[in-house]
């Protein structure tokens, strides 16, 4: 017994000297602990790329950071983002840029009418102009990555194949999407995603605009049994995080981040445009839903329509002493460099 208790007291006394000489003790595997926000529900695109993304750096520090997800605004809502992570409220957030659009004028500049063809080729323009153009907005955080959606195109309870369809039509709309629907002639109604399927059933909508993963991620495709395609303006996004956060990071977790911005952006693209051929894939085979495709020569009639809201931009953007037309140019060259074309 005495020898035990000897035994005992000389361990506590060997930790106690241990401790006192500064030696390293065990760490958790996961010493780094980083909470990600997110605004939209968990199976959108958005916070599907979120999960991918906390994954992936999870498993390439080798379990050195350990990362929460918030989505569907329990932890910071669409509208305070930004400035929530600015705050650190959460260390990482991901935000719609679209949604304020006189905050983030250089980046909302690929959300515009141009012609990109895909979410991929989006995405990839958006992160070159980021790059070049170093947006003094992002001054106070750190830019993890950025991506687009897939153009907006119409979901409706009644056909549309021409502008005399869409006089006066009443479609759920958002952001840019706004002024695209009003300089086609419709009555352009804003409110959260969540309330539209309501809406759409009480007849206060007639329809949507976005990009047609919804026809199958909120089963529009039951209620909207037509798509026009228009592939008109794309929604950017940004994730962002607290630079006193990013500069607590160790240098080669950092540089996992860093070596992730483009390809993350490039997987969420790729993700997004796979994601909407299904829905529309999903929506026929389950709704025998038509897909209504505008003649060429119709389709230029649509977009000749759209020139006032780029001309509105430009003036704008070189009111805040903006290069406006050279944005718009590298946006048009980029495009054409990821479409092979």
């Amino acid at each position: 017994m005495r020898k035990a208790l000897a035994l005992f007291f000389a361990g506590v006394f060997v930790i106690a000297i241990l401790g006192a000489l500064g030696m390293p003790r065990a760490v958790s595997a996961a010493a780094i602990n980083l909470n990600y926000a997110n605004f939209p529900p968990a199976p959108t695109f958005p916070c599907v790329q979120m999960e991918r993304w906390k994954t992936e750096v999870e498993k390439r520090t080798n379990g050195k950071v350990a990362i929460k997800t918030f989505p569907g605004g329990t932890l910071l809502d669409a509208k305070n983002m930004m400035d929530g992570v600015i705050a650190g409220t959460a260390d990482i957030g991901n935000l719609c840029m679209a949604y304020q659009p006189g905050r983030f004028i250089v980046t909302n500049a690929t959300g515009l009418p141009l012609g990109i063809p895909n979410a991929k080729v989006g995405s990839l323009v958006l992160w070159d102009i980021y790059e070049k153009y170093k947006p003094e907005e992002f001054a106070k955080v750190k830019v993890i990555t950025m991506f687009n959606t897939a153009p907006s195109n119409i979901m409706s309870k009644k056909p549309v194949r021409t502008l005399d369809d869409i006089k006066g039509l009443p479609l759920r709309a958002s952001g840019p999407a706004v002024d695209i629907l009003k300089a086609w002639g419709a009555n352009p109604v804003g409110m959260p995603m969540p309330e539209t399927p309501d809406a759409l059933q009480k007849g206060v909508v007639q329809g949507l605009f976005t990009a047609l993963e919804v026809m199958k991620d909120f089963k529009y495709a039951e209620l909207c049994r037509y798509v026009t395609m228009t592939d008109a303006g794309m929604y950017p996004f940004s994730v962002v995080m607290n630079i006193n956060s990013w500069n607590k990071l160790p240098k080669d977790v950092q540089k996992v981040m860093d070596d992730m911005r483009v390809e993350q952006a490039e997987w969420t693209g790729v993700y997004m445009d796979n994601h909407v051929n299904e829905s529309i894939d999903w929506s026929k085979k389950n709704y025998n839903i038509e897909i209504i495709k505008l003649s060429k020569e119709d389709k230029a009639k649509w977009d000749k329509l759209l020139e006032p809201i780029i001309s509105q931009w430009i003036g704008e953007a070189k009111a805040k002493g903006l290069p406006a037309e050279k944005i718009i140019e590298d946006i048009k060259n980029l495009t054409k460099k990821y479409s092979g074309s």
